[in-house]
């Protein structure tokens, strides 16, 4: 059932992609279309989705952190953010905190990639793209992380007012 307000127009799709840093310890981002029809007010509503990043690097110089981080947005970003940013719609990221005593610990972090039963999705984009993002930090070794995503939802059309609401939130948001 779509949320008030929505029409949904497709069947459940998903959206795969994957990005690469050109540079260790840099910031990447890669636009992912959904060639909405923007004439019917389209838009895509996002049920669940499934962010895989690569893990730091190892050995990690002692008493230091490394981290790969990565999101999924609405609009563009400078940096990956975090789901405290209201375009950021899905983020993970994953530390290995090295101790010079006891060696290095793992850690893992995923916000809630799902909607949950009582919810009907995470999110809505209304404009044409949504973004993947990556970054990583203090990776000693020069590797380029990657992240790949699998987005899953359905199409819907919305009334011209809803519309109009969606994508001005949305660009507001940036």
């Amino acid at each position: 059932m779509a949320p008030k307000g929505l029409k949904t127009t497709s069947s459940p799709l998903q959206i795969s992609a994957s990005l690469a840093q050109k540079t260790t310890n840099g910031f990447e981002t890669l636009e992912i279309p959904l060639t909405l029809n923007v004439l019917d007010n389209e838009v895509f509503v996002i049920t669940q989705i499934n962010l895989d990043v690569d893990a730091p690097s190892w050995p990690v110089t002692p008493g230091a952190a490394a981290s790969v981080s990565s999101s999924l947005s609405t609009t563009a970003r400078t940096s990956t953010g975090t789901i405290a940013d209201s375009n950021v719609v899905g983020a993970a990221e994953r530390i290995i905190i090295s101790d010079p005593i006891t060696g290095g610990v793992a850690f893992d972090r995923e916000d809630p990639l799902f909607a949950a039963i009582s919810e009907d999705y995470l999110g809505i984009v209304a404009t044409n793209n949504m973004f993947l993002n990556i970054n990583s930090d203090a990776n000693a070794v020069a590797s380029f992380k990657r992240v790949r995503v699998r987005v899953y939802g359905y199409r819907a059309s919305a009334s011209a007012s809803v519309y109009a609401a969606l994508v001005q939130s949305e660009l507001l948001s940036a």
